[in-house]
């Protein structure tokens, strides 16, 4: 996995609600709806952080 790669992807629900601020239950549900940017590896919620960022930056921008 190249550096750019690596340091742009989460690995577990944990390691996304530490990034986002999001308790891991809601990231569990907001991930099984869709609404949340997240793909799964076997069992593993993850997410890239650049999509995380986009996807709360466009909820900063709906609520302006």
């Amino acid at each position: 996995m190249n550096d750019n790669l690596s340091n742009d992807m989460l690995v577990g629900a944990k390691a996304i609600a530490d990034f986002t601020g999001f308790g891991t239950r809601t990231v569990y549900h907001l991930a099984a709806t869709g609404s949340l940017p997240t793909f799964k590896v076997g069992d593993l919620v993850c997410a890239r952080k650049t999509k995380l960022i986009d996807f709360i930056e466009a909820l900063e921008a709906r609520a302006a």
